[in-house]
């Protein structure tokens, strides 16, 4: 009877894994529960802060095809590039040691594909893995295809905060805007600002009041007007005013200080 026991539950086992072992790797494992790294967003860097804040998924997979490029970019390439991939290199060990994330280099493949985007596009089908990226036109590919992507740029974009038209700031116009009479700056956050009447004013800081925004497929950009700085009242106590009232009438002559000739100026012209 022991026997006959034993030999169900191993053919129960032996059935629990043969159908284990045909269940596709990419619903094996939660869907959107892990996240493949692409070469610009461990080049870019803001991956380490963003999995500090647990905004994605704690296990990330990092394929050694990627690495293979990372570590030709910084053997070959121009300087900038050689410095971002050895950046890069760094990024890694930063992640690994890390402790609000799980990350595993991977050594999957996809043999029938040359070129490393197409690659990470099937490999995050078949792991069913969101992928993580700052590539563009990888972005655009692996949305056709299907895969979910994160996207640092779009995130940063949306946290922007917003300026509401009626809000003043002052900006510096940096450059001509489309229009000669148009002017262009940046808030603090990166946006773009259009200016009207503010083409001349290149170099110059000024007070502008929003008048609207607009959201573009390269991000948010807003137009403004020029306005005149809000001037404060003149804080005159009740002590000074029969001062002021002494020299209402009279004009600046070499009798008087200099605090007085001011006094008078500014009265002559009131």
């Amino acid at each position: 009877m022991n026997i006959v026991l034993l030999i169900t539950a191993i053919n129960v086992l032996l059935s629990l894994f043969i159908i284990w072992k045909l269940i596709p790797d990419g619903i094996k494992k939660s869907k959107n529960s892990i996240v493949l790294l692409d070469t610009s967003a461990i080049m870019d860097g803001r991956i380490v802060e963003v999995v500090k804040s647990g905004f994605v998924p704690s296990e990330l997979l990092v394929p050694r095809f990627v690495i293979a490029e990372l570590q030709l970019l910084a053997d070959k390439a121009d300087h900038l590039k050689r410095e971002r991939a050895r950046f890069g290199l760094q990024v890694i060990q930063t992640l690994q040691d890390t402790k609000h994330a799980a990350v595993t280099i991977i050594g999957d493949d996809i043999k029938s594909e040359s070129g490393v985007d197409e690659k990470l596009v099937k490999l995050s089908l078949k792991l069913g893995a969101l992928l993580f990226t700052t590539d563009y036109n990888l972005l655009k590919v692996a949305e056709i295809e299907g895969v979910r992507v994160l996207n640092i740029n779009e995130l940063a974009q949306n946290l922007r905060p917003t300026r509401i038209p009626g809000e003043h700031a002052e900006i510096k116009i940096v450059a001509k805007g489309q229009e000669k009479t148009q002017g262009v700056g940046y808030l603090d956050d990166g946006t773009m600002v259009v200016v009207e009447q503010a083409g001349s004013k290149q170099g110059q800081f000024i007070n502008v009041e929003f008048t609207r925004n607009l959201q573009t497929t390269a991000g948010r950009m807003m137009f403004a007007k020029p306005v005149n700085p809000r001037k404060e009242p003149n804080a005159i106590t009740q002590t000074n005013r029969k001062r002021v009232s002494k020299f209402k009438r009279l004009k600046p002559s070499k009798d008087l200080t200099d605090e007085e000739k001011l006094i008078a100026t500014i009265n002559s012209k009131g």
